[in-house]
């Protein structure tokens, strides 16, 4: 698998994924998300792989879009070419690339080092645990700088992760949100010193790694469909998956384990 835009290694079960266009703020051009796109495929695929880590090269977390090949032009016709050309890249390009990332069967931790702006806070808060350094910082470009909505998921996570209330404000008024508010809001699991961020990214990316994989899987399901179900059908949903869950060796490791007094193994079957 040949990249240019993205740094992927995986070791011990852990996929590590570097957006690396430091130079640019890691902000997502064509060539940045088709390697994203194949390493979330090969994160899907690859059983030796059981959690994700997802980080930025340089001082940002990803700038959001990079709008320096968007055509330009006042004219109606130009305009409406430029509005094709946008949705043209969301369906094909944008748009899988969150839906892969958040919908991958296996955890994903995202480590936010630096800004996450635009695009760049969707794809931020999308993974299953998303920390930050204390220097990471949160900011919705989209209205006060471009006048278009937010997007790559912005719309969907940021209500149900900080309620409408916020997410109203953060969109509509763009203020920067560092860090420590973003913890406080719920945008973020929790907040690191700089120095310490992708130490422990890893410890928790590989302490999921070495969980029940199989029941991880049904988890981030569980969740996936609890934003449709009405209560009864996700009661359902859940005596449904339990009764998979509890017919895998990994539930029978467990309660073995734990009647020992002992550290699992699971074996994520």
């Amino acid at each position: 698998m040949e990249l240019e835009t993205v740094i992927f290694e995986v070791g011990n079960g852990v996929a590590k994924v570097v957006l690396n266009r430091p130079d640019m703020l890691n902000s997502l051009n064509e060539q940045m998300l088709r390697d994203l796109l194949l390493v979330a495929e090969e994160c899907e695929r690859n059983d030796a792989i059981k959690a994700v880590l997802v980080t930025g090269s340089g001082r940002a977390f990803c700038a959001g879009a990079d709008l320096g090949n968007i055509p330009l032009d006042k004219s109606p016709e130009s305009r409406a070419v430029t509005g094709k050309v946008v949705k043209d890249m969301m369906d094909e390009l944008f748009n899988p690339v969150l839906s892969k990332f958040a919908q991958l069967n296996k955890p994903v931790v995202n480590a936010i080092n630096g800004m996450a702006a635009g695009g760049g806070v969707g794809f931020s808060v999308a993974g299953d645990i998303n920390i930050a350094a204390e220097s990471a910082k949160f900011k919705q470009v989209f209205i006060p700088q471009l006048g278009i909505i937010p997007d790559l998921g912005s719309t969907w996570f940021l209500p149900r992760l900080v309620g409408r209330a916020k997410a109203m404000g953060l969109a509509l008024l763009g203020d920067t949100v560092d860090a420590q508010e973003a913890e406080r809001l719920g945008l973020i699991w929790k907040v690191y010193p700089d120095d310490q961020l992708l130490e422990e990214a890893h410890k928790l990316a590989q302490k999921l790694a070495d969980g029940p994989s199989f029941g991880i899987a049904k988890l981030k399901e569980a969740f996936r469909v609890s934003e449709s179900n009405s209560l009864d059908q996700q009661l359902a949903h859940e005596a449904d998956t339990q009764l998979e869950c509890c017919a895998s060796e990994d539930f029978v490791e467990g309660v073995t384990a734990f009647m020992q007094k002992r550290k699992p193994d699971f074996k994520g079957c």
